[in-house]
């Protein structure tokens, strides 16, 4: 998805697309809707290919699923799996305009099962005081800042996973491992181009 190595920011990186500001629902209540992406520095939507990868994996989990969107960016991610039909959507997202962006295409799909929370993804995910849990969660970070590693383990030592949670993990293609909570279960794997995809799920035996 979005990749970009600058310290400190939790946005992602330019390539060539063809979204040129906009990303596309592929499927579901919302399929061929397009949503205009902020115009922030390193910020790019996730790829139709990927998409169709990663709700092809979890074709039958998402439905009335708890979604947690770690890294936002675009809500690509996250907006898909609202149009797949989830019960609800949280967006983590660190750059204030896209954040704004992110509630502006809440506004526009007439959402009320979606809710933005701005600020750094590590410190958010290091608070759970709500005690909130959720059944899907995508980490999907900047690469080379050591993002997807600390978050998986935030994950799990906060408690933000129901029982038998899916976790889909994005990194750079040049990472070979990553080091994950010894309870999750690597489910599916693919490489496509300068990512590797990986689906997880939790066991808590």
């Amino acid at each position: 998805m979005r990749k970009k190595s600058t310290p400190n920011r939790q946005i992602k990186a330019t390539s060539n697309k063809s979204s040129h500001g906009f990303i596309r629902i592929i499927s579901g209540q919302f399929r061929g809707r397009k949503l205009p992406v902020k115009d922030v520095q390193g910020l790019r939507p996730t790829t139709d290919r990927i998409k169709e990868t990663v709700f092809n994996w979890l074709m039958q989990d998402t439905r009335g699923a708890s979604v947690l969107d770690c890294y936002a960016g675009s809500g690509g991610l996250g907006f898909e799996a609202l149009s797949r039909f989830a019960a609800h959507t949280v967006f983590f997202e660190l750059d204030k305009s896209a954040a704004a962006q992110l509630n502006n295409n809440i506004a526009t799909l007439q959402l009320d099962n979606a809710t933005v929370k701005q600020g750094n993804s590590l410190a958010l995910l290091d608070n759970n005081d709500e005690n909130k849990q959720f059944d899907l969660v995508f980490v999907d970070p900047p690469f080379r800042q050591n993002l997807a590693e600390k978050s998986c383990l935030l994950l799990e030592s906060n408690q933000w996973l129901t029982e038998q949670a899916l976790i889909y993990v994005e990194v750079e293609s040049e990472l070979k491992s990553l080091d994950t909570p010894s309870n999750w279960l690597l489910l599916k794997e693919k490489t496509a181009g300068q990512v590797i995809c990986r689906l997880y799920q939790r066991a808590t035996n």
